[in-house]
């Protein structure tokens, strides 16, 4: 008897919802140029920069957002970089690159 089964059980009278989930669409500006993914130490403690999105700064910030979300993160915009606490390379290249940005891995 699995899960839905159950429920069932316990609720008769309950209809399901069968409403699939909407991917939330991403209004970024892509660019041609990939985004550097970097790697550093700062104070001994390990964090991942992105540079080289020539976009608004308002779209680089929902980037950061997005990404300090999905990755359950700190981390911070200065300076035209978003910095995020730990090293996430790999996690980020591939939202990056499921988002469609190229994306390079710098050092390391």
């Amino acid at each position: 008897m699995d899960l839905k089964d159950q429920l069932k059980n316990l609720f008769p009278d309950h209809e399901p919802e069968n409403e699939p989930k909407e991917e939330p669409k991403h209004d970024l500006w892509l660019q041609k140029d990939p985004i550097l993914c970097k790697y550093e130490k700062r104070k001994g403690k390990p964090i991942t920069i992105l540079e080289g999105y020539t976009g608004a700064d308002s779209d680089f910030k929902k980037l950061a957002k997005t990404l300090k979300t999905q990755l359950s993160v700190g981390g911070s915009f200065k300076n035209d970089q978003i910095i995020i606490q730990g090293d996430y390379r790999d996690q980020i290249m591939q939202l990056l690159q499921d988002m469609g940005f190229n994306v390079k891995r710098v050092g390391g």
